[in-house]
């Protein structure tokens, strides 16, 4: 995969996740039943991400040790 594509999925899960998050806690704010997948759905997107953050730390301190 291009590194260009991979920044750009990283970039539309983090706008997901984000609108998926507010929605959620509008949702609750405004008292509306809020849907029961609609919260794994962000904590599925945030462990995506911080699984893609890490990575990245990794491969950026195995790059600088050789």
């Amino acid at each position: 995969m291009k590194t260009q594509m991979f920044e750009m999925t990283r970039m539309w899960a983090m706008v997901t996740g984000l609108v998926l998050a507010v929605w959620y806690f509008a949702s609750v704010y405004f008292g509306y039943k809020a849907s029961e997948m609609l919260p794994m759905l962000v904590t599925a997107i945030g462990g995506f991400e911080m699984f893609l953050y890490g990575q990245d730390v990794w491969l950026r301190r195995r790059s600088k040790h050789g």
